[in-house]
């Protein structure tokens, strides 16, 4: 591509204060949290208030903990499966979803994904179904809806537990403008740097069922019901958060609605711009939450990618380097000691094969910000129109 690259300075990043919402609220926050020496939310109100606050948010009992991947664990952890038994998943997305599977001794089965979406094929999923199936974690990727009705009646049908991921999705909706979270019998939520709030690390679980709820809770805090003294009710983590954090999270937490509104109205413009363009798949804009903004492009996404970077427009072909199964602790590597416990089968190429298209060829995914300007996104428009003139 020739001339001069349209975007002369960088788009505001979550790394860089441009890109965050922080502010006073913040700051006066951590400074009530020092005044009152109490840093641990054993003792402290932060971590509870928090919950409260996301209870009313939410319409379910919050659980806070100490990463969003801390809280899937949470939830993993409270479906008491048997060493050996299966949870069905998605091949796009963090390791953090996978992990408190191989933590709790299950196995994880990847489905394959909708080629448009990225998020969970529900007729894949039911297919992946075996006796030795007991949940399912479904990834609202990007932001935007997994078919969360569907996925949830084939729980229901087959006697599973479905947890939401809902770590991309703040105030996500369906088409039909229900909120998502509120379909899993848990709902699991991050506050890490690049998720839409922020409290440097920390996370949620939401449900509606108060058994799950009191399970998560020992597991949380090593499973000590200090209710009645020093006496552990199950095996359990330290998944506190702290009343920093917490203290944090509350600030964000009052800021979330107006990010997710801004981030909205922006991807709103992108799209209309961006609608003419033959070949370039647009996400679909109902209930999405816009974490990232995705796009299905023609011909080789790293081309893409590598065309808008150099036109000062981030951008990630494929979202990852490779399926989660991809990676050596599915292919190779010991899981526990020498061992490959408690993965019972291969996992090779080809499993999920529009996964793969996506992250080889097809997806491209652009940061996006609620900092973002009306110029910024007509600047990121007519690169793309520019890019996508000279692929």
């Amino acid at each position: 591509m020739s001339g001069s690259p349209v975007r002369r300075t960088p788009l505001p990043g979550v790394l860089e204060p441009a890109g965050r919402t922080f502010g006073e609220e913040e700051r006066e926050a951590v400074l009530r949290v020092l005044d009152s020496a109490v840093l641990c939310s054993t003792f402290g109100g932060e971590a509870r208030a928090l919950e409260a606050e996301m209870e009313d948010l939410y319409g379910r009992t919050a659980v806070a903990c100490s990463s969003g991947t801390a809280a899937l664990h949470l939830a993993v952890a409270a479906v008491r499966f048997e060493p050996g038994d299966e949870v069905i998943t998605t091949p796009i997305s963090d390791f953090g979803t996978v992990a408190p599977i191989l933590a709790q001794n299950g196995v994880p089965v990847f489905a394959d994904v909708d080629p448009a979406t990225g998020n969970l094929d529900p007729a894949a999923v039911e297919a992946a179904i075996t006796p030795r199936t007991k949940a399912i974690i479904a990834v609202h990727l990007f932001g935007a809806p997994a078919d969360i009705v569907a996925l949830r009646a084939i729980a229901d049908r087959h006697g599973l537990l479905l947890i939401e991921d809902c770590a991309q999705a703040w105030l996500g909706t369906t088409a039909d403008g229900e909120l998502l979270g509120r379909f899993g019998d848990i709902s699991c939520f991050s506050l890490q740097q690049y998720k839409h709030i922020s409290a440097g690390d920390g996370g949620l679980a939401v449900t509606a069922d108060p058994e799950l709820a009191a399970r998560m809770r020992l597991f949380m805090d090593k499973g000590w019901d200090r209710a009645n003294g020093r006496v552990h009710l199950m095996l359990g983590l330290n998944y506190r958060m702290t009343e920093l954090v917490a203290a944090v999270a509350r600030a964000q937490l009052g800021k979330v609605a107006g990010v997710v509104e801004r981030r909205r109205e922006r991807a709103a413009q992108l799209l209309a711009a961006l609608e003419d363009l033959p070949g370039l798949g647009l996400p679909e804009a109902a209930g999405h939450a816009w974490w990232l903004f995705p796009l299905i492009v023609p011909g080789n996404n790293r081309a893409w990618a590598d065309g808008l970077a150099a036109e000062g427009v981030p951008a990630a072909a494929g979202y990852l380097d490779r399926t989660l199964y991809a990676n050596p602790i599915f292919t190779e590597a010991p899981v526990y000691g020498n061992s490959r416990y408690p993965l019972d089968r291969d996992y090779p190429p080809g499993l999920c094969p529009n996964a793969e298209r996506l992250i080889q060829e097809t997806l491209v995914a652009l940061p996006w910000n609620e900092a973002y300007t009306k110029t910024d996104v007509d600047d990121i428009a007519q690169t793309l129109r520019k890019v996508h003139a000279g692929v």
